[in-house]
Order: C-alpha cells, then sequence, then structure tokens
C-alpha cells in the first residue's frame, strides 16, 4: 500500500493501524507480513456513502476532477446497465485493469484481468473485432483511462466503466471472489 499511495511504509502502517483501532479493518498475519482487509461490507458503503456527500456539498471536488481527469471528457463512460446489456449479448470483453491482488479480492463476473501496467505487453490476449469496456477502482481511478486511452491509440473501440467492484457490489451485482 505504501507504494501504490506514495507513502513511506511507516506512514501507511500508522494509517493501517488507525483503522484498525477504529475496527474498520481486520488483519491477518501469515509469518512477518500482515494482511488487511475491510471488516465488513459496511465499511464499503461507509466509504461510498462518504464520498457521495463530499461530491454533493464540497465544490473541490469538481475542481479537483477537472485539474486531475481533464483528458477523460473524450471517454464517455458505459454504464452498468449498458455494460450488462452487451455482455449478454457478448458484444464486449471486459478489462479489470487493477493490480492482479485486487482482481483476486474480487472482480466482475466475466472480466478479464490485465493490469494496465502489463496492458501493452499482452494486447495479442484482446480481440480487436471486439469493443473493450476498461474498470478499475471507480469514477476516481485513472488505471481505466489509461488503458482505454492506449487501445484506441492502437486501433481498438475500448471504453471505460465508471463504476468499480465497490460500486458494483452496492448495487446488489454479483462478484466473482
Amino acid at each position: 500500500m505504501a507504494e501504490e499511495t506514495g507513502m513511506s511504509v511507516a506512514n501507511a502502517s500508522q494509517h493501517l493501524q488507525t483503522l484498525r483501532a477504529a475496527r474498520l479493518v481486520e488483519t491477518r498475519r501469515v509469518g512477518v507480513s500482515i494482511y488487511y482487509r475491510l471488516a465488513g461490507e459496511q465499511v464499503s458503503t461507509l466509504w461510498l456513502q462518504l464520498r457521495a456527500c463530499g461530491e454533493a456539498h464540497l465544490a473541490e471536488i469538481d475542481q479537483l476532477v477537472s485539474t486531475f481527469l481533464q483528458d477523460r471528457t473524450s471517454f464517455r463512460p458505459v454504464t452498468v446497465n449498458e455494460l450488462r446489456e452487451a455482455m449478454q449479448e457478448e458484444r464486449v470483453v471486459l478489462l479489470d485493469v487493477r493490480p492482479m491482488p485486487e482482481y483476486q479480492a474480487g472482480h466482475l463476473p466475466q472480466a478479464r484481468s490485465i493490469p494496465v501496467t502489463e496492458l501493452e505487453a499482452r494486447l495479442s490476449e484482446l480481440p480487436k473485432e471486439r469493443e473493450i469496456v476498461a474498470y478499475c477502482r471507480g469514477p476516481y481511478c485513472v488505471f481505466a483511462d489509461e488503458a482505454v486511452s492506449l487501445l484506441r491509440t492502437l486501433g481498438y473501440t475500448a471504453h471505460r466503466l465508471e463504476e468499480g467492484v465497490a460500486e458494483w457490489r452496492q448495487l446488489g451485482l454479483p462478484i466473482v471472489m
């Protein structure tokens, strides 16, 4: 986590210990490693509600989104309903571009895992004749944007799913573990 967030290990550890003290995460020790996970589905729901509250009440969030996600305007996101329909009709390839441990912890049904860092090297695994829908951690994650940008540059028809696993789960839709 420290590497993903750009924090020192000590700082990330302090944050995780605070979350554990608040009983928002649980731990599992394997040898000298400690693995953290959310304490339950309510924690995920709390995060989504907190984010929605911030979006509704803080103008700064819109400003941050427009500053850091400015290339996104050309990527009309696919809705959950559009994706589900396209998947039933087998018109799309669903691509999970998160790191492999996140995919293994839970992913959308029928999703292929190709982390964005491996995408260019694994393009041969993707059919050019089908539309590709990439997803990552949710509306503020840029992995799907990076994947769509690369794929479009190389001639693929690609879109991003705005929602991530947490939003999908909150809608009551199945997650593959």
